[in-house]
């Protein structure tokens, strides 16, 4: 299958997915349910790479930056814009693309070889909105708060490896707090909410067109990791463009 096919079934799964629910009820309690099992149950990982990456970038910094030119906050500033621009917003959207997104595909994949998508459509249910819509709206809803979880613990592992003595604390604070542009955490979570959607329907759709069996499932699952990642890499390149320069 080429390019143009996918393009052409994902928009038109897309079209389906957003049109008016067939029960709000339901909606909502699978809504309430997604955001339980995809962000809330993230939120531990979130936190544990967070304060490691946060320790890792501060250490090396200060090993990096060892110039009797440079003040000694530029290293808890520096920390704080890699995590700001790049670490919470793009690569915890990476990260999370191989827990989030193989999950939704294979969880709708199995759906679909096990023949429960087709009972669905038999029943007069609207497949792609009942199944996938609650996906989409509740990753994108709570994709916010992991980036701000992931900003405040990756500055937090920071402040941790600066008080074994590797830098003063207060140098490190200081590097925090100088020249912040608020705007940046704007930039970040805006960023996050497309990254959010491109995992969550590119995973949807992948899992839906997993025709075959158990091994069709487990392709479904690697190909929508694989290209959420490039296409959210690309859309990294393509917002930073459109926001920051």
């Amino acid at each position: 299958m080429n390019f143009f096919e996918h393009v052409g079934k994902y928009s038109r799964l897309m079209a389906g997915v957003f049109t008016k629910p067939q029960r709000w009820g339901v909606l909502w309690k699978q809504y309430l349910k997604e955001i339980e099992k995809q962000g809330l149950q993230s939120i531990l990982l979130t936190i544990i790479i967070s304060i490691f990456i946060g320790s890792a970038i501060t250490m090396q910094m200060v090993l990096n930056t060892e110039n009797p030119m440079l003040p000694k906050y530029v290293t808890g500033l520096t920390t704080r814009e890699t995590l700001l621009l790049e670490f919470s917003s793009t690569i915890l959207c990476l990260i999370l693309a191989g827990k989030v997104g193989s999950n939704i595909a294979s969880e709708i994949g199995t759906m679909r070889i096990t023949e429960q998508i087709d009972a669905l459509k038999i029943m007069g249910v609207n497949a792609e909105n009942y199944l996938i819509l609650p996906k989409i709206l509740g990753f994108v809803t709570i994709i916010p708060v992991l980036v701000i979880f992931s900003m405040f613990f990756g500055l937090l592992g920071g402040y941790i490896i600066a008080l074994t003595g590797v830098l003063s604390p207060s140098q490190y604070v200081m590097g925090i707090q100088y020249a912040f542009n608020p705007y940046y955490v704007t930039y970040s979570v805006i960023k996050s909410l497309f990254f959010a959607f491109i995992i969550s329907s590119v995973s949807s759709y992948y899992g839906y067109y997993a025709y075959g069996g158990a091994l069709e499932v487990g392709k479904a699952s690697t190909n929508a990791v694989v290209n959420s990642s490039i296409i959210i890499l690309l859309f990294n390149v393509i917002l930073t463009d459109l926001l920051l320069v």
